[in-house]
Parts: C-alpha cells; sequence; structure tokens
C-alpha cells in the first residue's frame, strides 16, 4: 500500500498557517497554498486529487485525469499515477487501498455517523473482492475531543466505543477507536498510525488554534 501523511512542516506558509498548509479555503496566499501542493507533488512524484470536503457522504469517482476538486468527502479511483488526497485538522484522514483501487476518506463526527468509510469500502468492493487494507492518520484524540451531552448522546448510541472522557471528566469522543471498530467489523485490515493533532505542535489542529491550516493523507495505486 502506498501512502503518506504530512504535517505542517517544511512549507512555505507563514503566520498561522506555518508552514506546509495545503488548504486553499482557510485564508492562506494562494499562490503559497499551490506552491505547497507542487512541492508536494514533487516529492511524491504523483498528481495529487484534491476534494470540497463538506462531511457528506458522497465518494466520488477519479479518472486518470486531476480534475477540479469535486464536492465530496471521499475519492476513489483505479488508476494509477493519481494520488488522492484527504485534508485535515483534527478529523480523521482515513486511506483505504485493495489490488484494484485506493480512496481517501475524510471521517470527522459526521462523516463516522453517516458512515462514509463503509460507502467506499462498498464501492472499492463492487469492482473488487480482495482484501481491503485501511489506515488511520493523525487526528484529535477521545481524551481531547471534548463535546456536548446532546452529541457526546447521539454519537455513542450508535458507536458506543466511541465514549471517552477529557482528563477532566467532561464529555468527549473517541473517532479513532469507533472507526477501527467499524472498519474491523467489515472485515478489513486496520492500521493505527494516529496521533493528535490537538497534542502535537508539529500537526494542524482546528480544535487547539482556530484559524490555521490543513496537512494531508494522500494514497495512491
Amino acid at each position: 500500500m502506498n501512502y503518506s501523511f504530512t504535517d505542517r512542516t517544511g512549507g512555505l506558509s507563514t503566520g498561522a498557517f506555518l508552514s506546509h498548509n495545503v488548504a486553499l479555503h482557510v485564508g492562506d496566499d494562494e499562490a503559497t497554498v499551490l506552491a505547497n501542493r507542487a512541492e508536494l507533488e514533487r516529492s511524491l512524484g504523483l498528481r495529487i486529487q484534491f476534494m470540497d470536503q463538506v462531511h457528506g457522504a458522497t465518494v466520488a469517482h477519479i479518472g486518470k485525469e486531476v480534475i477540479e476538486p469535486p464536492t465530496a468527502d471521499a475519492l476513489l479511483t483505479h488508476s494509477a499515477g493519481i494520488g488522492l488526497a484527504v485534508m485535515v485538522a483534527d478529523c480523521i484522514p482515513l486511506l483505504l487501498a485493495n489490488t484494484e483501487s485506493v480512496a481517501a476518506v475524510h471521517v470527522g463526527r459526521k462523516g463516522l455517523m453517516n458512515e462514509v468509510a463503509i460507502a467506499a469500502v462498498d464501492q472499492m468492493r463492487s469492482y473488487s473482492s480482495s482484501q481491503i487494507t485501511a489506515v488511520l492518520g493523525p487526528s484529535i484524540c477521545g481524551d481531547c475531543y471534548e463535546v456536548s451531552q446532546d452529541i457526546y448522546d447521539d454519537a455513542c448510541k450508535k458507536f458506543p466505543l466511541a465514549a471517552s472522557h477529557t482528563r477532566d471528566g467532561g464529555f468527549s469522543l473517541d473517532l479513532s477507536r469507533a472507526l477501527v471498530d467499524q472498519l474491523q467489523k467489515q472485515g478489513l485490515r486496520v492500521i493505527d498510525e494516529s496521533r493528535c493533532t490537538l497534542e502535537d505542535k508539529n500537526l494542524y489542529s482546528y480544535r487547539r488554534d482556530g484559524v490555521t491550516g490543513r496537512q494531508v493523507g494522500v494514497v495512491w495505486l
């Protein structure tokens, strides 16, 4: 499986976006972001497809050419030479691969609830029955993702393993643990490379900083 996760280091952005921001929608200088994206493509030797993420469950299929970012929260391709990117700053960058295809999936709380990951898995399986491997990248941890009791109750009713608490006893959600369980129940091989975006200053975190950039997970055939 071919994949890579970036962090916030090694780019050209300055200020709140220091330094390897790849998101165009957060207020960073467009030319600088495009330069960061171009450097990422050079370093991986790939053309990279981004998406306009909206916390939905749409899976966009990408052919042999990079296109304007589709409105979607998962990208899927059967084509070699194209990297699929998912941008995050606390949500889970989920990367999927089997022998025929790869997918990049944006899984936040809403994405977990609407099962965007399962939508991507189902579409991959419609082309091949080969084993799917899933890799979870950096995201906010269960100790840090504090939520209201209403949100906590709603999420835990559907995903009991999401139940967590902050260090001072507040309600919080462990989205990675719930997602791993969801994927394993689907028969996927899961590799969990998550580390907390809020705790690690080398990663972008919306919860920690508010105005900030986005790191990316990239997967390719």
